[in-house]
């Protein structure tokens, strides 16, 4: 197994913006989304709580974070950003908050 990989976790809303709660199935899609093109994801069923500002108002949002390990090619890194574009529409999202970094699997 190569050691180079890619960490990537995304942080999904569980409300929409007006603060109504997210139908828990369409959060199940976006996690079976990354199973069936990766094979594993893992959520994290806490609670994050974010805090930023949007148009001079602070906004806070409930979260759940999802960890996606993956080797670190280029192709992985534009499906991840596509993942992130897509489902910040469907979620009807300023942005989805997600970041990454090489790890190494020992």
């Amino acid at each position: 197994m190569s050691n180079k990989w890619r960490r990537f976790e995304v942080l999904l809303p569980l409300q929409f913006n007006d603060g109504s709660d997210l139908p828990g199935q369409l959060l199940a899609e976006a996690v079976l989304e990354i199973v069936d093109h990766f094979g594993a994801v893992s959520y994290e069923t806490q609670r994050v709580e974010g805090h930023w500002r949007h148009g001079g108002v602070i906004i806070r949002d409930n979260l759940a974070k999802l960890v996606i390990d993956v080797p670190d090619i280029l192709s992985n890194r534009r499906w991840m950003k596509e993942y992130k574009e897509r489902w910040r529409v469907r979620l009807e999202q300023v942005d989805l908050w997600m970041v990454s970094h090489i790890v190494e699997i020992e």
